[in-house]
């Protein structure tokens, strides 16, 4: 059975870290988020693929290529403009079979579930029971069946919300041809949904056991959170005196200097120089050719790649981007003073959402839910607060 994943989108509630590239290509535990839908996939017996891809279409082709690299087969398919996830699906229509699974590149499945979707036959939508549907789209069901798909209503009927992978066969192509444009303005593949059910086509509902929607930045930090290998790995160098506790990763060509201490879950990428005398709490990922250095504190946060926080800093709760570099005693904060959520989202504690290329002064401050676009300079002493454009100086 092949797997169509759709992974066309910019992702615009993700800014400013897809400024550089697709929202499927940001990563938790020192993976893109869909690779770990590959991996899953791979797991549950599928080993054919089909990626849509479309915004920096290249980042997503460069990395996985035909798909060697993971023992599977990886085909592309580009939808130049975003349509919608109905339209992404009709680019395939010329490569699937009668029956196959269709997922969306940002949700996050187990193999067990995968497995038992593509074991299935017929059509098949999957569910999951939420306390909140705000963003989400609502599935009706009687006997067994999926009877109304209510996308992003304000009053939906029901807590079961549409998860994000199908089962389909091949009469879901004349759907599609047949799909108006949704009140949002795009061809919505819930909708070809729907008018098969009402030409009396009957589609199952699979209830999943895990699942995990990255919708927002602060997702990634929940996700990676969980995706963190719980066991121990190393590939590095651990120097006499130093203290490490709970599961870790680290990579090869990593250095972890005297006097650092270390709490997992905890991952750690290849030819990093950690320490000497830091302290990386747990939940904390930090990517390949990074550099966190003396009496620096990180805690549940990600470091991508090539990204240096050398001196006296603290990093709580933060997605900070590839090639950064945070001066002397750069704090971010991710506790109001109030105690209260940080506006837009349900968080008490969130710090910083940092592109890629941000140069912090020495002693700068960042504010908790504060966001930075790419390629910005914070200048020393300055405090950085709110939403900040890329290329922005702040003095």
């Amino acid at each position: 059975m092949k797997a169509v994943i759709l992974a066309a989108g910019e992702g615009n509630r993700m800014y400013p870290l897809t400024c550089a590239r697709p929202k499927v290509m940001l990563r938790i535990a020192n993976k893109p988020l869909i690779e770990h839908l590959l991996i899953a996939s791979r797991l549950a017996g599928i080993s054919d693929f089909v990626f849509v891809v479309g915004y920096k279409d290249y980042v997503v082709r460069d990395y996985f290529m035909d798909g060697r690299k993971w023992g599977v087969r990886i085909e592309y398919r580009l939808q130049r403009h975003p349509r919608g996830t109905a339209d992404a699906l009709g680019k395939v229509n010329d490569l699937m079979g009668d029956c196959f699974l269709v997922m969306n590149g940002d949700v996050l499945a187990s193999h067990k579930d995968l497995f038992k979707l593509a074991d299935g036959t017929g059509s098949a939508l999957t569910g999951i029971d939420v306390d909140d549907l705000q963003g989400m789209g609502a599935v009706e069901v009687s006997d067994g069946k999926v009877i109304r798909i209510h996308e992003k209503t304000e009053s939906p009927p029901t807590n079961l919300a549409n998860a994000g992978f199908y089962r389909l066969t091949s009469t879901i192509f004349d759907a599609i041809a047949k799909t108006p444009l949704s009140l949002r303005g795009e061809y919505e593949l819930t909708d070809s949904l729907q008018l098969l059910i009402n030409q009396g086509e009957q589609i199952g509902i699979q209830k999943l056991e895990s699942w995990i929607s990255v919708t927002y930045p602060w997702d990634l930090i929940d996700a990676n959170k969980i995706f963190i290998p719980q066991e121990d790995t190393n590939h590095g160098i651990i120097e006499k005196n130093v203290t490490i506790e709970g599961p870790y990763t680290i990579g090869k060509g990593t250095i972890i200097r005297s006097g650092s201490y270390i709490v997992g879950p905890v991952i750690i990428g290849s030819n990093c120089d950690i320490g000497p005398n830091c302290f990386i709490r747990p939940a904390t990922a930090i990517e390949d050719n990074c550099h966190i250095g003396s009496s620096v504190e990180i805690k549940n946060s990600i470091i991508m790649r090539g990204t240096k926080v050398p001196h006296h800093n603290y990093v709580g709760d933060s997605v900070i981007g590839e090639n950064c570099n945070l001066g002397a005693g750069t704090k971010i904060a991710n506790l109001r003073f109030d105690n209260k959520n940080v506006p837009g989202t349900k968080r008490r504690k969130l710090g910083a959402l940092i592109g890629d290329n941000v140069l912090t002064g020495i002693n700068s401050c960042i504010d908790a839910g504060t966001t930075i676009g790419d390629n910005t300079t914070i200048g020393p002493g300055a405090i950085a607060r709110g939403n900040i454009a890329p290329d922005s100086r702040i003095f």
